[in-house]
């Protein structure tokens, strides 16, 4: 047993209580992230993402059947959270010609599962619309095994909790580690590949996006990382969003100054960044509504509001997940219902943009909703020159 594998347990055990809760007997899901979180059991996660190459089955009152890729099989076998190990079908059109008759094949075999566990509902996500399709012809009700997921993954357990804390000093060993290769006459991706070097070095798994930027580049956001060369004097932009130890994220965002001393106009572009960040912070806390917060956020400048961040928050487990929490217009009606509660992993988000500079600030914290208020879990510091 590995240090993950309460973790795992304790997943699916929460999983199946989710089940009963939303009279969701059967879910089937092909979605990497979300079979890792019933098994806990990691195989090719990049590669499942282009199809439903390998997938699992989870009985709220009977087995976990794991249909993994042909030849890894062993991956799953004598896992605590997996009850049979099956090899998966090629049930998407790159299996070739014989896709359809596997696609009837695996839908009987999951109706003859169903019909032995005595599962009218089945909740599914992540295959083609072929495989549901063959699903409902063989006489199943199907609903979404998503919205099942999105629930379960909402609160944090203890052990999550924990492996989380311990990715993110290691993704900020990662960013430390880029830092110290931040430099002029170097390109974005030069400098960002050390962030990947040290991710991985340290149990990481993969980044899920290319948000790195440096220079005018820097504005407007969401320019990926690319071969740029960065100049003396740039504030470089990262957006770490790493998938880490454990296969939990850890979402930050931190903004440096390169070589040169930074302007008055770089500081300022910082300085707001950081109380906009600080601000929505401290109004986190268990029972505040997603609309008293949004109401109650910092107010961007006007010079800066055409370019701020699409969203005020998220929340953060294995990947972004619920809530991502919308701003509030001005006249419009807020109708994005909830709150945050205990155990909720959220995400700050922060961008100043300015069109006359063409420059711009990202930050992000984490933080974790506690039955008193909010913990910041984000230990790496800011560049100090800013």
């Amino acid at each position: 047993m590995t240090l993950l594998d309460p973790v795992a347990v304790g997943r699916l055990e929460r999983l199946r209580a989710t089940m009963r809760a939303e009279s969701v007997p059967v879910v089937i899901t092909a979605d990497p992230i979300d079979v890792f979180y019933a098994t806990g059991v990691r195989n090719m996660t990049v590669f499942s993402m282009m199809g439903a190459s390998r997938f699992v089955a989870v009985f709220a009152d009977g087995p976990v059947i794991a249909w993994e890729f042909a030849g890894s099989e062993h991956l799953a076998t004598d896992v605590t959270t997996v009850d049979e190990v099956r090899t998966a079908p090629g049930i998407t059109a790159v299996a070739g010609s014989r896709y359809r008759s596997a696609i009837d094949d695996f839908a009987a075999e999951i109706a003859t599962l169903c019909a032995e566990y005595g599962a009218d509902i089945v909740g599914v996500e992540g295959f083609d619309h072929e495989v549901t399709d063959a699903l409902r012809a063989n006489g199943l009700t199907l609903c979404s095994a998503t919205e099942v997921f999105v629930e379960s993954r909402r609160i944090k357990l203890h052990g999550e909790i924990e492996v989380m804390r311990d990715g993110i000093e290691r993704v900020s060993d990662a960013v430390a580690h880029m830092v110290e290769h931040l430099r002029a006459g170097t390109t974005e991706i030069e400098v960002w590949s050390h962030f990947h070097q040290r991710l991985i070095a340290t149990d990481g798994e993969y980044v899920s996006t290319r948000l790195v930027q440096a220079g005018e580049r820097t504005f407007p956001y969401f320019q990926e990382a690319g071969p740029h060369p960065i100049s003396h004097g740039d504030l470089f932009c990262i957006d770490t969003d790493a998938i880490a130890y454990g296969g939990y994220g850890v979402d930050l965002s931190r903004c440096y100054s390169v070589g040169a001393e930074p302007t008055a106009d770089q500081r300022s572009l910082h300085a707001k960044a950081r109380e906009q960040l600080e601000h929505n912070a401290d109004l986190l806390g268990p029972g505040v509504s997603f609309s008293e917060f949004a109401r109650s956020a910092w107010v961007v400048p006007a010079r800066h509001a055409p370019w701020g961040y699409y969203c005020l928050a998220h929340g953060l487990g294995l990947c972004g997940e619920y809530p991502y929490v919308p701003l509030a217009r001005t006249g419009d009606t807020y109708d994005f219902d909830g709150e945050f509660e205990p155990g909720m992993v959220i995400c700050i988000e922060s961008y100043i943009g300015d069109e006359t500079l063409q420059q711009g600030v990202k930050l992000e914290d984490q933080y974790l909703i506690t039955d008193t208020g909010s913990e910041r879990l984000t230990t790496a510091p800011f560049d100090p020159a800013l």
